[in-house]
């Protein structure tokens, strides 16, 4: 069994080692057909669990998994216990800090000396709520020295949102105005999930962003997504240090 993976073009120290699965290769079948990393979706355990151990043994980094709930909590990565959170950071090499996601925003973070990592799983609701602030926040570093890059999630012209959504942000953020473009159906936008993650994190102090560059409703070969196909696997976007020589 193999798989096909992408990695984050972006200036990061050496050391730092990212991968960002796609759903080709793997054994799932059905509506998660590829390489499904879901254990949560109702896809078969069995497949679920080999696509697990395919990407481990591939990586050479034990992956940290996190059972997330759209939520603002940030952790340290610790491979031998899920913990409930959006977010997650480490120093340990060898430990990749991992975010599922099927249209939501996954934001990887290091520092310029690449000695700490972090993987933030940012949808509407944890954006809005300030995942990525605290994100930031634990890097425990000064945003001038950290770099961040968006990986694959629903693009600008697939992402439809309610007046509630727009609403939210307005008050919360008044630039996240500039994130919305009336979608043509009453009282519904277009939402720039790429420019509200850019806000929020330019906000904090973070100036080197990059990324941004898929788009997973629109890529059905590549990227699971759940807005356009309701039950379906997840892929992960996973960020680590190598382990020194």
């Amino acid at each position: 069994m193999s798989f096909t993976a992408l990695q984050a073009q972006w200036p990061a120290p050496e050391q730092v080692r990212t991968c960002i699965t796609t759903r080709r290769g793997g054994c799932s079948q059905g509506p998660w057909k590829g390489f499904n990393l879901g254990d949560h979706v109702g896809d078969e355990p069995a497949h679920v669990a080999a696509n697990r151990a395919e990407l481990q043994r591939s990586l050479g980094a034990r992956p940290a998994w996190l059972k997330q709930v759209h939520g603002t909590v940030v952790v340290e990565a610790n491979a031998g216990q899920i913990l409930e959170a959006d977010a997650a950071w480490t120093e340990e090499p060898g430990l990749a800090c991992s975010i599922m996601t099927a249209d939501c925003l996954p934001v990887l973070l290091c520092n310029q000396a690449g000695t700490r990592v972090a993987a933030a799983h940012a949808g509407w609701r944890g954006l809005l709520a300030g995942v990525l602030d605290n994100t930031v926040d634990a890097m425990d570093e000064a945003p001038g020295n950290l770099m961040a890059w968006l990986g694959p999630a629903i693009g600008p012209q697939a992402f439809e949102v309610g007046p509630e959504v727009f609403e939210a942000f307005c008050a919360a953020h008044a630039l996240s105005r500039e994130a919305f473009v009336p979608s043509g159906r009453s009282d519904h936008y277009l939402a720039d999930i790429y420019m509200l993650a850019r806000q929020r994190l330019e906000a904090c102090g973070v100036q080197r962003i990059y990324g941004a560059e898929h788009c997973t409703v629109s890529d059905p070969t590549q990227f699971f997504s759940y807005r356009r196909d309701g039950q379906t696997g997840r892929f992960v976007s996973m960020i680590w240090l190598e382990n020194p020589a």
